[in-house]
């Protein structure tokens, strides 16, 4: 069958809406892997590790450790700043968390970890 001008036109102006709605606003979102080879432990500076990255709100930050003995919550600024979580921790040595716009904090809640640097800030764009 042959398509006559005015479908063409049609197609090509759906296009270029797509293109103006999504162009900034549509992103993919990435995944980044805490400490990289590291991994969530004791071994890494995280303030180091999250220095100049382009963290979006969406990307997901993915904690690799050993289970049982580590563990990650997601923290308010004040829990993060104390080092007391209040809320359940994450066990499973491959946790994934999505990152809200603004500030996104997280830290061990097992005593002694966090003051000895298990804890992190990111923000999301």
């Amino acid at each position: 069958m042959d398509q006559g001008r005015g479908s063409c036109m049609t197609e090509v102006a759906v296009l270029a809406i797509l293109v103006i709605v999504c162009s900034p606003s549509c992103s993919f979102a990435a995944t980044y892997i805490v400490g990289d080879s590291q991994g969530w432990g004791f071994s890494a500076s995280y303030k180091d590790w999250a220095n100049g990255k382009p963290f979006t709100a969406g990307d997901t930050l993915v904690f690799n450790y050993q289970s049982g003995v580590h563990n990650v919550v997601p923290v308010t600024a004040s829990e993060y700043g104390s080092c007391k979580a209040t809320g359940k921790a994450s066990t499973s040595g491959n946790d994934k968390f999505t990152l809200k716009k603004g500030a996104n904090y997280f830290l061990c809640s097992i005593p002694g970890h966090c003051s000895s640097g298990m804890k992190i800030e990111v923000t999301g764009r």
